[in-house]
C-alpha cells in the first residue's frame, strides 16, 4: 500500500494526511519544562513506595476493611480446594474490592488484565471485567474541570460538548466536542482529585505490600512490593496530560524516522493540552476486533498484524520508544490499512542501556544464544547484576533438549512449573517496568494474529523479522552489538524449544499454538486440582 505525504508536519510524525492544524514542537507552549517535569515524577516514585512507619490511616482502614474480608472469607472457602477453583475464587474477590476501593485500584486490575502470561489466567480474566466498569463523572463535574483548566467558560473553546462520554477510564474520561474553528476533536478529561487519591492509595499499598509476601498468589515474579513499584512507575507519569502529549509526538516521531507510514497518530492540539486536559484530533476506523469489517473494506489483516509487531520492535529497540499499553480499546484499523495508535498515558521510554538491552534479547532470540540473551535480562533489570549464568541454565536446563509439554501429564506439568518458578526467585528474579510492558505488548499481539491471522506460519514470520532487521539496520546492528550483516545465521532453536519442539519442526500456525496451549491449561488444571493433589500423596 502505498501512502501518500503531502507537505505538511507529517516530517514531524505519523500524523493524519489532513491535519486539523499542524504540530510545530517549537512553539507549542505546553511543552516547555516537560524533561525536568518527567524527572521529578520519576524521583517521586522511591518516596510514594516507601513503606512509613505510619501510612494514611483513614484509607488504610478502607482498603483493609475492603481487601481483608474477602481474602478472609477466600482463605475460609474456595483455598482449600486448591489449583483453578482457589484461583479463580480468589481472583473475583479481588476484583469486586478493586472495584468497591475506585480508580486507584480499578487502575492496577486494568493493568494486571493486559498481562496474560505475567499473571494467573483466571486473575487476568477477572479483572478484564474493570476495562468498561468505572462510573462516568457527572457531567457538571466535568464541565468544572475543563473550565478551570483553560481559564474560561466550555462555551468560548466548544461549539459542542459530548455531555455523555465515549470512554470512562480509571483516571479520566474521553468525550467528542467540536472546537468553535470547526474541527471535530476528543477531550481527554482527568477525574477531580484523582491525582490525591492515587497517591493515598500508593502509600497504602507500599505499607500493606510486603505483609502480602508468599501469602496470596498474585504472580510469580512480581511479588506485591514489586507490583506495587513497577504500578507506581507505570501511574504516576499519566497524571499529568503535558506528558502522555509528549508521548504522543516522540511515538509519531520515531514511527516517521522508521518510515512506519502505517500507522496513525493524533496530533494534540498546540495550546488545549493541561496537566488535567488534553485536546486532540479525532480519528476513526474499525475496532481492532472488527475482522470481518476490515476484510469487506479490503484491508490486508495478516499485514496490519506483521508491520503492527515489526513496528512495536523497531520503536523499542532502535529508539527506546513505544506505545506501552496496547490493547484492542487503543487502537482503530482505517480503511486503508493504516493502524490509528490511541492513548499514550503508558509509554515505554528505555534507557541506552536496556535500549541494547532489548536489542541483544532479541537477536539472541533468533540466533539461540542463550547466554546472551540471560545477559540482555541482566541488563534489563530482571535479573541481579551478580547472577551466575552458567547455573540458571543449568537450574533452568536451558542446555537440555526440550521437553514437550503437551506430552507430560498435569502432575508433571505443574512440578516442572515450579520447579522454574522457584529456581527463578532463588536467583532474585523480577518484572521491571519496561520488559513487563514489553511483554504485555507481545502478548496483545500474540492474540491480534489469533483473530487477523490465525493461518500464519509464526516461525516463518520470526525469520523474516530477523532479515528485515539485518537488511534495514545491519549497520547499526554492527556498530551497537557486534552484529554483521550477512554474518549470521538465524537459528530458532531456541525458540522452538520455547514451545516444547524439536529443532527440526517445520511450521507452526497460530491455530496449531492455540490446540497445544488448551491442551495443556487442561493438563495444568488436572494436575493443580484436588485429584492431582491425591495422586501425590498416594506416592509417599
Amino acid at each position: 500500500m502505498s501512502v501518500s505525504i503531502p507537505a505538511s508536519d507529517l516530517g514531524l510524525g505519523t500524523f493524519s494526511d489532513e491535519p486539523p492544524w499542524l504540530v510545530d514542537p517549537a512553539t507549542t507552549t505546553w511543552r516547555i519544562g516537560l524533561d525536568r517535569l518527567r524527572a521529578r515524577t520519576r524521583a517521586e516514585i522511591p518516596e510514594l513506595t516507601r513503606r512509613r512507619r505510619v501510612p494514611p490511616l483513614g484509607r488504610l482502614a478502607s482498603t483493609a476493611l475492603h481487601l481483608g474480608v474477602p481474602i478472609a472469607v477466600w482463605a475460609a472457602t474456595d483455598r482449600r480446594s486448591g489449583g483453578a477453583t482457589s484461583r479463580a475464587g480468589l481472583s473475583r474477590r479481588l476484583r469486586r474490592a478493586a472495584e468497591t476501593l475506585g480508580p486507584t485500584y480499578i487502575k492496577l486490575g486494568q493493568i494486571i488484565s493486559s498481562g496474560e502470561g505475567l499473571f494467573p489466567e483466571e486473575l487476568v480474566s477477572e479483572f478484564k471485567r474493570c476495562r468498561d466498569r468505572v462510573p462516568a463523572e457527572r457531567w457538571e463535574v466535568v464541565e468544572q474541570v475543563v473550565a478551570e483548566e483553560l481559564g474560561r467558560p466550555i462555551t468560548e473553546v466548544f461549539s459542542s460538548f459530548d455531555r455523555t462520554p465515549l470512554a470512562a477510564a480509571s483516571i479520566a474520561q474521553v468525550h467528542a466536542a467540536t472546537l468553535l474553528t470547526g474541527e471535530p476533536v476528543v477531550v481527554k478529561v482527568q477525574r477531580p482529585q484523582i491525582a490525591t487519591l492515587v497517591r493515598s492509595d500508593l502509600r497504602v499499598m507500599s505499607w500493606i505490600a510486603p505483609s502480602l509476601v508468599g501469602r496470596i498468589p498474585v504472580a510469580a515474579l512480581a511479588n506485591p512490593p514489586a507490583l506495587v513499584e513497577l504500578f507506581a512507575d507505570t501511574i504516576t507519569e499519566e497524571l499529568d496530560f503535558r506528558l502522555e502529549a509528549e508521548n504522543m509526538l516522540d511515538v509519531a516521531r520515531v514511527l516517521a524516522d522508521l518510515g512506519q507510514r502505517h500507522f496513525v497518530v493524533p496530533r494534540p492540539h498546540p495550546t488545549l493540552v493541561t496537566r488535567r486536559l488534553l485536546v486532540m484530533e479525532r480519528l476513526s476506523g474499525f475496532a481492532f476486533d472488527d475482522v470481518a469489517g476490515m476484510r469487506d473494506a479490503g484491508v490486508d489483516t495478516e499485514t496490519v498484524v506483521r508491520t503492527g509487531m515489526i513496528g512495536f520492535l523497531e520503536g523499542a529497540m532502535i529508539h527506546g520508544i513505544f506505545h506501552g499499553d496496547l490493547h484492542g480499546g487503543n487502537l482503530f484499523v482505517q480503511p486503508d490499512g493504516r493502524t490509528a495508535l490511541l492513548d499514550y498515558g503508558i509509554t515505554g521510554r528505555l534507557s541506552e542501556t536496556k535500549r541494547l538491552a532489548f536489542l541483544r534479547l532479541l537477536m539472541g532470540s533468533i540466533t539461540n544464544d542463550i547466554r546472551g540473551q540471560l545477559g540482555a535480562l541482566v541488563d534489563l533489570g530482571a535479573l541481579p547484576p551478580d547472577t551466575d549464568l552458567g547455573a540458571v541454565i543449568r537450574d533452568l536446563k536451558l542446555d537440555r533438549p526440550p521437553v514437550d509439554p503437551t506430552t507430560l501429564t498435569g502432575e508433571e506439568l505443574v512440578a516442572e512449573l515450579r520447579t522454574i518458578v522457584k529456581a527463578l526467585l532463588a536467583y532474585g528474579a523480577r518484572m521491571p517496568k519496561e520488559l513487563m510492558l514489553f511483554i504485555k505488548n507481545m502478548v496483545f499481539l500474540d492474540g491480534a494474529i489469533a483473530s487477523l491471522a490465525p493461518n500464519l506460519d509464526l516461525f516463518g514470520e520470526i525469520a523474516q523479522i530477523a532479515t528485515y532487521f539485518t537488511v534495514n539496520h545491519g549497520e547499526r546492528l554492527a556498530k551497537e552489538i557486534g552484529v554483521v550483516p550477512g554474518g549470521f545465521e538465524v537459528d530458532l532453536t531456541g525458540v522452538k524449544a520455547s514451545f516444547g519442539l524439536e529443532a527440526d519442526h517445520e511450521g507452526l500456525t497460530y491455530a496449531d499454538l492455540l490446540e497445544r496451549r488448551e491442551t495443556i491449561k487442561r493438563r495444568l488444571g488436572e494436575g493443580a486440582g484436588p485429584a492431582g493433589r491425591r495422586r501425590r500423596r498416594g506416592r509417599h
